[in-house]
């Protein structure tokens, strides 16, 4: 059961986020916290004599009006949906936030993170990966162009047999349980020889949970993972991608895998990801 969700709401004009942190809090009957960062100012070492007091202050002022404006806004839209809902603001530098954070989803069921827009410059993309690698808790990324609420009418499950897709199975079942399509997706890079379906003992296990299944394989020997499963997406009217999170530790720094980098960057629905 999701019962308990946090979300790392957006600094710019709008925030899809924390939009659809409420939305799936309210469709889950669940309690949603909203954490808004405060950034500290960036100060290059080489002139910190030369910079004013006057502009620190300045930029610490817009730093936590942007907290408190998307700390009102959450607040605002969980008071209309009449959502269990909390809020805070910490100050934190860039790099402190994403350890902060990751810390904070350990006491959660699901983080909530969203896509940096461009358009907005900079925003809290520092805590996607660190959420993803070090809160221990399934993730759902949200994308900037998301708009409207929650819908669960078709969800995409990307199937590889390995371990962190079999976590992000296991962690989305709440929300496969109520869709009304789940589609089992594996991508091949040639053909499958003889009769045997992959994916098709995932199929009749996830049927056992009550879940009406089918399991797709495409072959895509040309184009590369992401754009196969984002392309794929599109094509089907895919509400929601569940998928593993994949990546590798360089010098204790994890990094995210090619396929995992190439939807974050380009997804354009809200995608589960667990490690």
């Amino acid at each position: 059961m999701i019962k308990d969700i946090v979300v790392n709401l957006g600094l710019g004009a709008k925030d899809p986020a924390g939009d659809y942190a409420v939305a799936l809090g309210e469709a889950l009957e669940a309690h949603v916290a909203g954490v808004a960062f405060s950034y500290e100012p960036v100060i290059p070492g080489a002139v910190m004599g030369g910079i004013p007091p006057e502009f620190i202050e300045a930029q610490r002022t817009e730093a936590d009006k942007k907290a408190k404006a998307a700390v009102a806004r959450f607040e605002a839209a969980a008071k209309r949906s009449g959502l269990s809902a909390e809020s805070r603001i910490i100050s934190a530098s860039v790099s402190g936030a994403a350890d902060q954070f990751a810390r904070i989803g350990r006491r959660f069921d699901l983080v909530i993170v969203g896509q940096a827009d461009p358009a907005e410059g900079f925003q809290d993309e520092v805590v996607d990966e660190t959420a993803l690698f070090e809160s221990g808790r399934p993730v759902v990324y949200v994308p900037f162009i998301q708009k409207g609420g929650v819908k669960f009418d078709r969800i995409m499950v990307c199937w590889d047999g390995g371990r962190a897709a079999t976590r992000a199975i296991a962690d989305s079942l709440p929300l496969l349980k109520k869709a009304k399509q789940v589609e089992i997706v594996i991508i091949a890079s040639k053909a499958a020889k003889g009769d045997e379906i992959a994916g098709a003992d995932l199929g009749q296990h996830l049927a056992r949970h009550g879940l009406k299944v089918d399991v797709k394989r495409i072959t895509s020997p040309d184009i590369d993972v992401a754009s196969t499963i984002l392309s794929y997406a599109a094509d089907s009217s895919t509400d929601m991608i569940v998928m593993g999170g994949y990546g590798h530790s360089r010098l204790r720094e994890f990094v995210l895998g090619g396929a995992t980098r190439g939807i974050l960057e380009s997804m354009t629905v809200p995608v589960l990801m667990s490690h």
